[in-house]
């Protein structure tokens, strides 16, 4: 029996999830969670053997999710189930220790592959982000061309709050940061973009997003 946890704060979404999960070859056990508090809770209470989690979850939308479940489960399988652009985002959150990255508009058996690969202890990678890694192994000696990829993790995740019109004292409540910790981010961002206002970081985005 495989114990899998479905989190995100969206019921369609877990419905979704948890039917095809249902569907897979082997008997599994099925809880739900809304926010990040409730995933911290059940992951206090029972061992799961896979967390199926959406980055944008209340309580969350950080990095530092990934540690938060490795620390107190640290066998536990992670599937990131996100909205979330995957050539921004993909590799930061497999090299933070995801065990797989899927963009939720994926085909329904691509979902199913995915749950299957990282349930049998492998790594799942769509075919555009193991390209974008073999890229990146290939030209790590070379100066970086695209200045998005210059970006940590965590600029990543502000510049993309930011390109969503969330102000700077939002983006700190939501990350569980101080105020001046999220303008320092975003002054990093302007910086090495050679941007200066945020008319310029959603034009540089939409220009090199599909080049990382």
């Amino acid at each position: 029996m495989k114990t899998i946890l479905i989190a995100d704060d969206h019921t369609i979404v877990r419905l979704g999830v948890t039917h095809i999960v249902s569907t897979l070859s082997i008997p599994v056990s099925i809880k739900e969670a809304e926010t990040f508090d409730q995933v911290i809770t059940l992951l206090d209470q029972q061992p799961f053997d896979l967390l199926i989690l959406d980055i944008n979850i209340p309580g969350g939308n950080s990095l530092q999710m990934i540690d938060a479940v490795k620390l107190r489960q640290p066998k536990i399988k992670i599937l990131i189930f996100s909205g979330y652009d995957e050539q921004l985002f993909a590799i930061n959150y497999m090299q933070a220790g995801a065990d797989g990255y899927l963009v939720k508009y994926s085909p329904e058996d691509e979902i199913r592959t995915a749950i299957q690969t990282v349930l049998n202890q492998q790594k799942y990678m769509s075919a555009v982000t193991r390209e974008q890694m073999l890229n990146m192994l290939n030209t790590q000696k070379e100066p970086a061309q695209n200045p998005l990829a210059t970006l940590s993790g965590r600029e990543i995740e502000v510049m993309n709050l930011l390109t969503k019109g969330i102000p700077v004292a939002k983006i700190a409540e939501m990350l569980h940061l101080q105020v001046t910790t999220v303008s320092t981010y975003k002054t990093r961002v302007f910086e090495k973009l050679g941007i200066s206002n945020i008319v310029e970081l959603l034009e540089k985005v939409k220009m090199y997003s599909t080049t990382l």
